[in-house]
């Protein structure tokens, strides 16, 4: 289509839109709407693809109010054409403000992915009370991966695994569609700007930090900085531990329902709560936390009703919170997963954790969230068979899976800590990880900090990189958390890069309906937050970053 019959379509459009006065579209209004001609030819992406085409573009006004407010924008979506005619299109979207402060922010995704992130939202782990990036200035943007999910069992359509039946979706999903996505992206923002971005910065969580970490690695030039939020880069790898733990709850007697999975989280923070200085529901120094299950079992180890464990039960948690090591070889050279802090403040309770019954095959919507993740991965990704009964496959023994089991970890999992590129060009990250979580362990990012640590050198990392813990946060907001974290880290970030400003002292504040408010010292690991002996309890100044 000509520009000039654009135009014109736009003049048209701005009076139909906006009632019976006719008025000439703004300029911010015309560049959006223009903006529904273009391709973009497989040349202008990095990767192989046979191109990419906008599927929309509308022009947004500003809505809400104060500090809420979604500044006017553009919304644009686009597809990303697949070189193989059987795999998804990767989709993606834009938010692109009219008051745009030259840089962008690449949304990350969750479990699958499968869902394209909502570009005019808040990032992970940034506070609801706070505008979000689209209003700070930033062009915003985020893919689903390269495929849709459909999971009609499950909550959350981004625990679709079918699409890993297809070779190019696989790969996609494992790496290339962050680069596909970007260079897409780019091609539009450079279009409506009519100038490349000064910055370009990343945030993700879950999945999104492993897609955080994979883009770092691999394109450290593309990015300026990253926030990552509790990574799964050790994907595969923790999706045994769900494998673990779903056979472990599967067995006779074993699964423990609502009722035992409060007892056992109310045992374990009478028990721990006050090792920080005050009982206020949050476990600040797990390490210190030495409870004993046994004392909550049943007399003779038989399930004699919601008030004890049976001994069954409490060998299925005793399995959920120990390592294990893996004895084959595994693709990315991981020899074994860490366990969950379930046992000092991870809350089992909900939909992700350990879900209202215990996990079948095929699942169901009522089961955990992962387990539904392992049966995804095994019947699509691993056996490409969705007869195969995931309970049946042991990610300890795998059998006639391991070859398939050990290539695809290699794919997924991202265990380097090759950040030199990434550091050298000025690059800045930010690194948060809840030391309540029970989906994705916090001791697999400890481990991959200390690995960071070893390779690059401590005063190296220093001039680049944090890793912050909170204590009692679980997997953000589809976890159950006794502090549900809000941190204010976009701007954070933006100062370190663009104005060599490190970070100072950081505060988080608890989003929980009942305690909302309340703040604490976002503290660097390993140190955590401990009570001064008085103070408000509901303070970060009350509090004190220590290591003892």
């Amino acid at each position: 289509m000509r520009l000039s019959t654009l135009a014109a379509v736009v003049c048209c459009m701005a009076s139909s839109v906006h009632g019976t006065t006719a008025r000439a579209a703004t300029p911010a209004e015309e560049r959006c709407i223009l903006l529904n001609a273009v391709t973009i030819p497989p040349g202008a992406i990095g990767l192989p693809t046979t191109g990419a085409r906008v599927t929309g573009a509308q022009f947004i006004a500003a809505t809400g109010a104060g500090p809420t407010l979604v500044a006017e924008h553009c919304k644009v979506t686009a597809a990303i054409r697949p070189l193989d005619p059987a795999a998804p299109e990767i989709r993606f979207a834009l938010a692109l403000p009219s008051d745009w402060n030259g840089k962008t922010l690449m949304l990350g995704g969750g479990g699958f992915d499968g869902v394209i992130p909502n570009v005019a939202g808040q990032q992970t782990v940034g506070p609801a009370d706070q505008p979000p990036p689209v209003s700070r200035g930033f062009a915003v943007f985020g893919g689903d991966s390269g495929h849709q999910g459909t999971n009609a069992n499950v909550a959350f359509p981004n625990v679709d695994g079918s699409f890993a039946m297809n070779d190019e979706a696989l790969a996609n999903y494992a790496a290339d569609a962050l680069k596909k996505t970007r260079d897409a992206a780019m091609q539009l923002i450079v279009r409506r700007y009519e100038r490349t971005p000064v910055r370009n910065y990343y945030a993700g969580g879950s999945n999104g930090g492993r897609e955080g970490f994979v883009v770092l690695a691999r394109w450290p030039q593309d990015y300026d900085g990253a926030i990552v939020a509790y990574p799964y880069w050790s994907a595969v790898v923790n999706a045994m531990g769900f494998g673990r733990m779903a056979r472990a709850i599967a067995a006779p007697g074993a699964y423990p329902g609502l009722a035992k999975q409060t007892l056992l989280f109310n045992a374990v923070m009478s028990a721990c709560d006050g090792l920080d200085g005050v009982k206020d529901g949050v476990i600040s120094n797990p390490g210190a936390c030495k409870f004993d299950i046994a004392t909550l079992r049943c007399a003779g180890g038989a399930d004699t009703g919601d008030s004890c464990l049976s001994d069954p039960q409490i060998a299925a948690i005793r399995t959920i919170e120990a390592p294990v090591a893996f004895k084959f070889p595994l693709g990315s050279g991981e020899t074994a997963f860490q366990g969950w802090p379930v046992l000092s403040g991870a809350d089992l309770r909900g939909a992700q954790q350990l879900g209202t019954t215990p996990p079948v095959s095929p699942p169901t919507a009522t089961q955990s969230i992962t387990a539904i993740f392992w049966d995804q991965l095994i019947r699509y990704a691993v056996a490409r068979d969705p007869g195969v009964n995931s309970l049946a496959v042991d990610p300890e023994n795998p059998g006639v899976w391991q070859p398939r089991l050990s290539y695809v970890e290699g794919m997924l999992d991202v265990p380097s800590t090759e950040f030199f590129a990434f550091q050298a060009h000025g690059g800045k990250l930010l690194v948060v990880h809840g030391l309540a979580d029970a989906v994705v362990t916090p001791r697999s990012t400890v481990l991959w900090w200390n690995r960071l640590n070893d390779r690059m050198g401590t005063p190296t990392v220093r001039q680049f990189a944090r890793l912050y813990t909170v204590p009692g946060y679980g997997h953000g907001a589809g976890g159950l958390s006794a502090f549900m974290a809000a941190w204010d880290s976009l701007p954070t970030l933006d100062a370190w890069v663009d104005g060599g400003k490190a970070p100072g002292p950081q505060i988080v504040a608890d989003t929980n309906v009942a305690t909302k408010g309340r703040t604490r010292p976002l503290c660097e690991y390993p140190a955590w937050p401990k009570y001064a002996g008085n103070g408000d309890v509901n303070q970060a100044s009350s509090f004190a970053c220590v290591t003892d």
